[in-house]
């Protein structure tokens, strides 16, 4: 496809300061008609504040923005909506007592007067439809799933007849087959000349999807570059400003004896009785795609799921889990996958975050010792590098990537022989993986007992000793990393039936 000679939007020297800290630096940025431009960067490297620029939210301090040629000005957010920019935010932002249909209008003034809910249906199942959900419609946001209320985002994006579309993490949340679905729905809006931003931490995207890429680092950006210019390796040394040698670190240590044992385990989610062990030391990777059964089996193994039948063994020990706190009792920590949901108190101190779990190590004859909790956490954030000065600031104020540093290491606090961990690096960039991914290794190092879950393959090969790999709420495979390729991942957490004809 041709392109034109001037972009469809062109920034020029933009900065934005907050107090004393200098979010963007004389930024330069710019997209063509019909491209899809990844914007990539770590966690607090400016990307955020780039696309609240361009989204309306807040008010560059220097710099100029021009959309088609002209000088614009896209602050308060009305105005940028009027220039023709739409966004699905990185955070969900449905309403969750109003339907998908009703969500897909929510602050579109395109769509007239009151309308009957029937009406709204209508019209709202043409973009739902584009997402592959024109049967959730009726459904209330509630009722959905994190990768359907995703995709109902997207629809609310595309009911705004913009030109120009900032997709930021739309696929944190989803698995292969729904990424597909936004990654067709780009597709789509390239080929009808739209125009495209794709913030995303997930660095396979950029080849698969992605025409240039913009990096931005530590607020300061480079000039854009072809994908076919580019490696992985390319990617991840403009992000980080260095090469990272080494992603994933290698065991060095054996393993000891069965800590945590699953029995024929069934419950809600699962089609069929699932049996696992993880030994001292070990780190188990659970891989499927959403739905395939990776959560219930954590959610099981930790009390927050009713088991159905099965049992678990804790050190040989039958234990009862009904409810978090029995697991608890017995030395298993669970980290949500949802951190900002269930897995972090936002609004409160991050000290407090980290010790919120080993209150009984704090609270000497029942009252909270402010020095043990000071001595606790310090402890902590030291082990998950996590800058000890801003412990008495709110969680909400730390970046994805550290956030998820302190959704880890509070379950430490409590001196756990298992740690189960669901999705270890949802919405995380690439320096802060490789900072997680070491932590959970020296924790394996010292003897813990490690299950995560991932939808990202890559990352289960990467990680984990022994790769179990679910489909469709059932086990498929448990095998050594070191008897597990890429392709067989694929392919059991995709199609598994097909490797039972080829066999």
């Amino acid at each position: 496809m041709t392109q034109p000679d001037t972009p469809l939007v062109e920034i020029r020297g933009v900065s934005k300061s907050y107090g004393a800290i200098e979010a963007l630096r004389s930024v330069d940025f710019e997209l063509r008609a019909g491209e899809v431009m990844a914007l990539l960067g770590e966690n607090g490297a400016g990307k955020s504040t780039l696309v609240k620029i361009l989204a309306g939210l807040v008010k560059h301090d220097d710099g100029e923005i021009r959309i088609d040629g002209a000088p614009a000005e896209l602050y308060p957010a009305a105005r940028s909506e009027g220039a023709g920019v739409a966004v699905v935010q990185q955070e969900l932002s449905l309403v969750p007592t109003l339907t998908a249909a009703e969500n897909v209008f929510l602050g579109n003034n395109h769509i007239g007067r009151i309308q009957t809910p029937a009406t709204i249906r209508r019209l709202a199942e043409p973009f739902l439809e584009r997402v592959g959900l024109a049967d959730r419609s009726a459904r209330v946001a509630s009722s959905l799933s994190v990768a359907e209320k995703q995709l109902v985002e997207v629809a609310r994006l595309l009911a705004r007849e913009a030109r120009i579309f900032i997709f930021d993490e739309p696929t944190a949340a989803l698995a292969d087959a729904e990424i597909e679905r936004v990654h067709h729905v780009v597709r789509t809006l390239v080929a009808a000349d739209h125009a495209v931003i794709y913030v995303t931490h997930r660095l396979a995207e950029v080849f698969e999807i992605a025409d240039r890429v913009t990096v931005v680092r530590e607020g300061e950006s480079f000039p854009p570059v072809e994908v076919s210019e580019l490696d992985m390796g390319k990617v991840i040394e403009l992000m980080l400003g260095r090469s990272l040698e080494k992603m994933y670190p290698a065991r060095t240590s054996g393993v000891g004896d069965v800590v945590l044992e699953a029995d024929g385990i069934r419950a809600e989610g699962l089609s069929a009785p699932v049996s696992l062990h993880v030994r001292k030391g070990e780190i188990l990777g659970l891989v499927g795609q959403m739905g395939s059964g990776t959560t219930p089996v954590l959610e099981s193994l930790c009390g927050a799921r009713r088991l159905e039948e099965g049992g678990v063994r804790v050190d040989g020990e039958q234990v009862k889990l009904r409810q978090v706190r029995d697991a608890m009792n017995h030395g298993v920590g669970y980290c949500s996958g949802d951190r900002k949901g269930d897995g972090l108190f936002l609004i409160r101190p991050i000290d407090e975050n980290l010790v919120a779990p080993a209150l009984v190590r704090v609270t000497p004859g029942g009252w909270l010792s402010k020095r043990k909790e000071r001595e606790v956490s310090e402890e902590i954030a030291q082990f998950f590098t996590i800058d000890s000065k801003r412990l008495p600031h709110r969680a909400d104020t730390l970046s994805g990537g550290n956030q998820q540093k302190v959704a880890l290491g509070k379950w430490v606090g409590i001196e756990p022989k298992v740690l189960l961990v669901d999705e270890p690096t949802r919405g995380v960039d690439v320096g802060a993986r490789a900072e997680i991914y070491s932590h959970l290794r020296s924790l394996a190092e010292q003897g813990l007992a490690i299950v995560f879950a991932s939808s990202d393959g890559q990352e289960v090969l990467g990680l984990a000793d022994t790769v179990a790999t679910f489909y469709r709420g059932r086990l498929i495979s448990v095998t050594p990393r070191e008897d597990t390729d890429a392709k067989q991942v694929f392919v059991e957490v995709t199609h598994p039936e097909a490797m039972e004809e080829t066999a």
